[in-house]
Protein backbone atom coordinates (compact mmCIF):
# COMPACT_ATOMS: atom_id res chain seq x y z
CA UNK A 1 0.00 0.00 0.00
CA UNK A 2 1.31 3.43 -0.92
CA UNK A 3 0.28 6.37 1.19
CA UNK A 4 0.71 9.78 -0.37
CA UNK A 5 0.96 12.74 1.94
CA UNK A 6 0.40 16.09 0.35
CA UNK A 7 3.03 18.78 0.71
CA UNK A 8 5.61 16.39 2.17
CA UNK A 9 9.16 16.92 0.95
CA UNK A 10 12.12 14.67 1.61
CA UNK A 11 15.45 16.38 1.08
CA UNK A 12 18.34 14.15 0.07
CA UNK A 13 21.80 15.70 -0.15
CA UNK A 14 23.54 15.49 -3.51
CA UNK A 15 26.45 13.65 -1.90
CA UNK A 16 24.07 10.88 -0.74
CA UNK A 17 22.53 10.63 -4.20
CA UNK A 18 25.97 10.06 -5.70
CA UNK A 19 26.57 7.14 -3.29
CA UNK A 20 23.06 5.72 -3.57
CA UNK A 21 20.01 5.94 -1.35
CA UNK A 22 17.69 3.26 0.00
CA UNK A 23 14.29 4.02 1.49
CA UNK A 24 12.69 1.39 3.70
CA UNK A 25 9.77 1.52 6.04
CA UNK A 26 10.66 1.01 9.70
CA UNK A 27 9.19 -2.51 9.88
CA UNK A 28 11.20 -3.71 6.88
CA UNK A 29 14.35 -2.10 8.30
CA UNK A 30 13.86 -3.89 11.63
CA UNK A 31 13.39 -7.23 9.84
CA UNK A 32 16.56 -6.65 7.85
CA UNK A 33 18.54 -5.75 10.98
CA UNK A 34 17.31 -8.89 12.73
CA UNK A 35 18.63 -11.04 9.86
CA UNK A 36 22.01 -9.29 9.71
CA UNK A 37 25.13 -11.15 10.78
CA UNK A 38 26.62 -9.58 13.90
CA UNK A 39 30.20 -8.36 13.97
CA UNK A 40 32.37 -9.62 16.80
CA UNK A 41 35.59 -8.05 17.98
CA UNK A 42 37.97 -10.33 19.83
CA UNK A 43 40.43 -9.05 22.38
CA UNK A 44 43.36 -10.44 24.29
CA UNK A 45 44.39 -14.06 23.96
CA UNK A 46 41.54 -15.03 21.59
CA UNK A 47 42.42 -12.23 19.18
CA UNK A 48 46.12 -13.14 19.18
CA UNK A 49 45.36 -16.83 18.56
CA UNK A 50 43.05 -15.97 15.66
CA UNK A 51 45.63 -13.57 14.19
CA UNK A 52 48.24 -16.35 14.27
CA UNK A 53 45.83 -18.79 12.63
CA UNK A 54 45.04 -16.31 9.84
CA UNK A 55 48.73 -15.54 9.29
CA UNK A 56 49.51 -19.25 9.08
CA UNK A 57 46.71 -19.74 6.55
CA UNK A 58 47.99 -16.86 4.42
CA UNK A 59 51.52 -18.33 4.43
CA UNK A 60 50.14 -21.74 3.41
CA UNK A 61 48.20 -20.08 0.60
CA UNK A 62 51.34 -18.29 -0.64
CA UNK A 63 53.18 -21.65 -0.68
CA UNK A 64 50.34 -23.21 -2.69
CA UNK A 65 49.34 -25.54 0.12
CA UNK A 66 45.68 -24.59 0.21
CA UNK A 67 42.87 -26.67 -1.26
CA UNK A 68 40.58 -25.44 -4.02
CA UNK A 69 37.22 -27.17 -4.06
CA UNK A 70 33.61 -26.34 -4.98
CA UNK A 71 32.37 -27.17 -1.47
CA UNK A 72 33.56 -27.75 2.06
CA UNK A 73 32.67 -31.44 1.74
CA UNK A 74 34.94 -31.79 -1.32
CA UNK A 75 37.72 -29.84 0.40
CA UNK A 76 37.59 -32.19 3.37
CA UNK A 77 37.77 -35.24 1.08
CA UNK A 78 40.84 -33.81 -0.66
CA UNK A 79 42.41 -32.95 2.70
CA UNK A 80 41.83 -36.48 4.01
CA UNK A 81 43.36 -37.97 0.86
CA UNK A 82 46.46 -35.78 1.29
CA UNK A 83 46.77 -36.76 4.95
CA UNK A 84 46.46 -40.48 4.07
CA UNK A 85 49.32 -40.14 1.57
CA UNK A 86 51.56 -38.57 4.23
CA UNK A 87 51.16 -41.56 6.59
Amino acid sequence: MVKVLENQIVKIPQSALKKGVVLLDLEEYKKMRARAVPTYYLEGKEAKELDKLVEEGLREHERGETIEAPSLREALKIYEQREDKKH
